[in-house]
């Protein structure tokens, strides 16, 4: 099959109350808003986003934020609250991404335009993922689970998710082909086991992590918002952000299985402030 290269971006960052990344099994929306919290008890965390160099295409997976979040390049609530579509998630997931960071600055830093990309996979629907779709438009396709979609279009959800972020992106909808994962549910994306997106449920429901693997076996398993940090799955501490609990720990605890695997050449969550923007090749 040959070579696979993994390019591993930092496309801005994001300012959390500890509780929503970190805030275990007795955490709640509450508490993870950190609307009621102490300003400077927050977290500045990197927003990662990937790109798959494969064989049988180039796949990017999340897009970080947009340029109009921080359109000078620095910190601007009033372009955020707009960008974002509510004042509510502005006070829950504030932002900041500087020139050279949004995901078309940097893939052009490596001759890639948003035309050269055969599909964008959405993890799941968060504004931290989705919000910068408009950054590569372009892109031949726009991969998103269908659980994903009904779970964005649920009423109690409508806060959570601003179809203003993928308005004029003709979203793909796929239900899952395969059984991988913690509740058996993934998509064989390119039908030789290569790439499958898995389900890994709890944070949302129809978030998965994106498994790639060579011909040896080897893999490298992006977990998303399954956890975020490498101690989430080493301490088993779930987020406070949960659409289920129980399917929270379930998905972590697979995700804790798979980075154990002594096929795994690297685990990672999209939110991992210990991680630094570096390329896997194997």
């Amino acid at each position: 099959m040959g070579n696979i290269k993994i390019h591993v971006f930092h496309t801005g960052k994001v300012c959390v109350a500890p509780d929503l990344p970190f805030g275990g099994d007795r955490s709640n929306a509450i508490k993870a808003s950190g609307i009621f919290g102490k300003k400077e008890d927050r977290l500045w965390l990197p927003v990662s986003a990937y790109l798959i160099e494969h064989p049988k295409g180039k796949f990017l997976v999340d897009t970080g934020w947009s340029r109009d979040m921080s359109p000078n390049g620095e910190f601007d609530k009033k372009a955020q609250i707009k960008s974002l579509g509510s004042m509510l998630l502005y006070e829950v997931n504030q932002g900041e991404i500087k020139f050279g960071e949004c995901i078309d600055e940097q893939l052009l830093k490596l001759g890639i335009k948003d035309t050269d990309i055969d599909a964008v996979l959405l993890t799941h629907l968060d504004c931290d993922h989705a919000n910068g779709l408009k950054q590569v438009k372009n892109a031949k396709k726009f991969l998103v689970s269908a659980d994903e979609v009904k779970f964005a279009n649920k009423l109690t959800n409508k806060v959570r998710y601003y179809k203003g972020w993928w308005d004029d992106i003709n979203l793909t909808e796929f239900d899952w082909n395969d059984t991988e994962g913690p509740v058996g549910k993934s998509y064989n994306l390119l039908g030789d086991g290569s790439i499958e997106l898995i389900n890994i449920p709890g944070h949302a429901d129809g978030l998965y992590a994106v498994k790639v693997k060579n011909d040896e076996g080897k893999f490298v398993l992006l977990f998303s918002d399954g956890g975020y940090a490498r101690k989430s799955w080493e301490e088993m501490i779930t987020s406070g952000i949960a659409a289920d609990k129980k399917l929270q720990k379930q998905s972590l605890e697979w995700i804790r299985e798979q980075s154990l695997d002594k096929n795994c050449v690297e685990s990672l969550a999209n939110h991992d402030p210990d991680i630094v923007p570096h390329v896997i090749e194997f």
